[in-house]
């Protein structure tokens, strides 16, 4: 790509005064802009531009350590890190890591690319073990097209891991070498994991990353609305949001609402072991090569109100494991081999080792 890295060693710490210079010269919002803002997620007033701190945005530099020097230029009450419009090369392997109490906030026309990498992991943006965050516009460009390995499915946009109330909103990610955006949670020092909370996604679109549009792994108290995640596939599970928490603990109070899930090689919504009080309601889920919604040891869940269609294994599954599991107000059309005339009993399939499994009879076909 032709593309050089930097070697100059002083090079960040130029950056870092560079910003913390700009950052008392920035206009500070006024009062109740303030007020406003801390009302959503708690931070400082303080606006850092990464322009400012040298980056280029031009697409062929890296501007990695420009990035980090911005949030590091922050003060202790935290601020606001803007991202103007231009493409912005950025290093996965060693990635941009945020910190509690800012807000790093994209203008419309500004892209993070994912600079290509043979790493296994490797993530563009990481909010870990961190506080009151919140990503705003803009998008993020995976090197799925470009990586330089073939082994490895944790090339993601967005890792959240052992963070508490963060928003990400208005955000569109695509062409992840893993998933466009994964939550759950970090291991402390003995070794006990601390699951993420409070965790807010609406207004995000997440299209053709190779394993998942959205994780949820070990989590508690999660928000997912008014999102698209599409066309995602490449390695298993290729799915469209997987709530499947790794082993040692769990992912409890999980909202999905008015989200459209289409065209994802695996299933369009899976609700994997471990996975407690999920609610999927009001979802568009359609044409995705597996199920339209697969439960697999998901217990308390809600299926709820939503269109599914045309998704080639079926409608629902619940299969072994799946405890108190209620489906209602559903319509169907035309999932698996059933035509669209056929009674929407022959488009939900139950396993006879899945447990108190309530299906109401207000759920429909529609032509």
């Amino acid at each position: 790509m032709g593309i050089r890295r930097r070697t100059d060693p002083d090079a960040g710490r130029r950056a870092l005064l560079q910003c913390l210079a700009c950052a008392l010269l920035l206009p500070r919002p006024s009062r109740a802009q303030g007020a406003a803002v801390a009302k959503a997620r708690a931070r400082g007033a303080t606006r850092v531009d990464v322009r400012a701190c040298g980056a280029r945005g031009d697409g062929r530099h890296d501007d990695t350590d420009a990035f980090r020097a911005a949030i590091a230029a922050l003060p202790p009450a935290g601020g606001t890190v803007r991202v103007p419009a231009g493409d912005y090369l950025l290093d996965p392997v060693r990635g941009v890591r945020l910190r509690s109490r800012m807000h790093l906030r994209m203008d419309p026309g500004a892209r993070l690319l994912a600079r290509p990498n043979a790493a296994a992991r490797a993530y563009v943006l990481e909010a870990r073990d961190v506080h009151d965050v919140e990503i705003s516009g803009g998008q993020i460009v995976g090197e799925r097209d470009g990586h330089l390995g073939t082994t490895g499915e944790w090339g993601h946009g967005l890792m959240i891991r052992g963070a508490t109330a963060v928003t990400v909103r208005d955000l569109h990610v695509a062409r992840c070498w893993g998933d466009g955006l994964s939550i759950g949670g970090s291991k402390a020092a003995d070794g006990r994991p601390t699951p993420s909370r409070d965790i807010v996604v609406t207004r995000v679109r997440s299209i053709g990353n190779r394993r998942q549009g959205l994780t949820i792994g070990r989590s508690r108290h999660v928000r997912v609305s008014d999102c698209e995640f599409a066309d995602t596939g490449g390695t298993l599970p290729g799915c469209g949001i997987d709530v499947e928490p790794d082993p040692g603990d769990v992912a409890r109070d999980i909202v999905i609402a008015r989200c459209a899930i289409r065209g994802n090689r695996g299933a369009g919504i899976q609700l994997y072991r471990r996975s407690f009080a999920v609610t999927v309601r009001d979802c568009v889920i359609e044409a995705n090569r597996g199920h339209g919604v697969l439960a697999i040891g998901a217990e308390d869940c809600r299926i709820v109100g939503n269109a599914i269609r045309r998704n080639a294994l079926g409608g629902i599954a619940l299969r072994p494991g799946a405890r108190g599991i209620t489906v209602s107000l559903n319509e169907f059309a035309g999932n698996g081999r059933v035509g669209a005339a056929r009674a929407w009993r022959r488009q939900i399939a139950v396993s006879g080792r899945a447990r108190q499994v309530r299906i109401a009879d207000d759920n429909r076909v529609v032509d």
